[in-house]
């Protein structure tokens, strides 16, 4: 008898662990990770010229996070319009949601630069830079390749990584998004990772 108990009481454990753990990447469109990753911490500067923590300021929230720049002829600019259409979309979602975009350029990404491009996607964005070595350090905490300069002059262009990374609310790390992602499968994916039921989204 008091191995049927335990027994219950260890599938009762499972049940429960299964329900409050993290969330599954079964049905997500992206590259989603073997096995999710905790996100890092790292500081850097917003546009407002004050620090923010990342693990810290974003905690609780499903998170973008990417590192571009502001001269970025393709790349950049379609992966944030791809998300600012899917936040049209799903409002719920995007209230609980932040996207942090890493300037990769800061001697021409400004606060100023940085704030008035992406308020052209959507005003909620957040915008962090730092000095060349808080950049680095923060790609390499992350995990992606460090950009470098190409080209000479103030025409030069920056070779950065071409990912958005997804954090679900829980911190960690489910899956990346490349160039070419579809808009419907930024909006299958952002639906699951946000964890609101569908009918709330």
């Amino acid at each position: 008898m008091r191995h049927l108990r335990l027994l219950a009481l260890l599938v009762l454990v499972g049940v429960l662990a299964a329900c409050g753990g993290g969330i599954s990447t079964d049905e997500l469109q992206g590259v989603a990770l073997a096995e999710p990753t905790p996100k890092p911490d790292f500081t850097l500067t917003d546009t407002e010229g004050n620090p923010f923590h990342f693990a810290e300021e974003t905690q609780g929230k499903l998170t973008l996070l990417y590192f571009g720049y502001t001269h970025c002829p393709d790349v950049c600019p379609v992966h944030l319009a791809q998300i600012a259409e899917t936040f049209d979309q799903l409002p719920q979602v995007a209230e609980s949601s932040v996207v942090i975009f890493v300037t990769v350029d800061p001697h021409r990404d400004t606060p100023e630069v940085l704030r008035e491009w992406l308020d052209r996607f959507d005003a909620r964005f957040i915008g962090l830079t730092g000095t060349p070595e808080e950049l680095e350090a923060a790609q390499k905490a992350v995990g992606v390749p460090v950009a470098f300069i190409e080209g000479d002059g103030e025409d030069y262009t920056v070779q950065h990584a071409g990912q958005v990374l997804a954090y679900g609310p829980d911190g960690l790390l489910y899956a990346q998004y490349p160039f070419g992602t579809r808009q419907s499968d930024w909006v299958n994916d952002l639906r699951i990772l946000s964890q609101i039921p569908p009918e709330e989204a």
